[in-house]
Formats: C-alpha cells, structure tokens, sequence
C-alpha cells in the first residue's frame, strides 16, 4: 500500500492539471438508418486520425444499449472541439449528436 497522500501532495498535483474538452457522443435521429453503419465506420477512421494528430487522447464506445454512444477527451478549447464534432461525417448524417464539458486533467495520465 502506498503512503497516505497529504494535502501538498494533492495541492501540487492539481497546479499541474490541465483544460480538456470531455465529448458526450448519442445517437441522432438517424442512428437507425440503412446508411449509418457505413458513417459510424468513417467516424471511426476519422476518430484514428485525430489520435495519430494527438487531438483526441481517449476515446470509449458505450457498449450497452443506452442512447450514449461514446465518449472522448479532445486536448483542444470549447470552440475547437465543437468545430471538429460538427465536422463529424456521422454528426453531419445525424447518426450522432454530441455534447462538449470543459474538464481538466493530469497529463500523462492513461488507461491501463
């Protein structure tokens, strides 16, 4: 077991945090439609190519049978990372629609 983390443990770590954007990904009104199986997967290869350009940091599908779809950390402002959301091929389609929440974070920090 570590050592009990003291109050200036905590005070320095949260000096070093930094502002993110949290993205909420749901299903649009065409979630269902003939065509949205082909957008999800262009949103996919989008979604790769914004973590190769180190944009989107964390990105997680939501596996069960809500009406969320996703969610992902951008390292971009409010204004940046709703230009990229609605430049979203699904987005644009109405497959998704999508909420934005200014977070702050660790850098660094990872899953495991």
């Amino acid at each position: 077991m570590t050592d009990p983390v003291t109050d200036d443990d905590m005070r320095r770590a949260l000096a070093g945090t930094k502002a993110y954007t949290l993205v909420i990904l749901s299903a649009g009104p065409e979630y269902g439609s003939a065509e949205a199986p082909a957008l999800v997967w262009e949103h996919g290869r989008r979604n790769f190519a914004l973590r190769a350009e180190g944009v989107l940091n964390i990105v997680c599908p939501v596996t069960d049978d809500t009406t969320t779809c996703g969610v992902g950390i951008l390292d971009t402002d409010l204004e940046t990372a709703h230009r990229i959301m609605s430049e979203d091929p699904g987005v644009k389609a109405g497959v998704f629609t999508f909420a934005l929440h200014p977070v702050r974070s660790f850098p660094g920090d990872r899953l495991a």
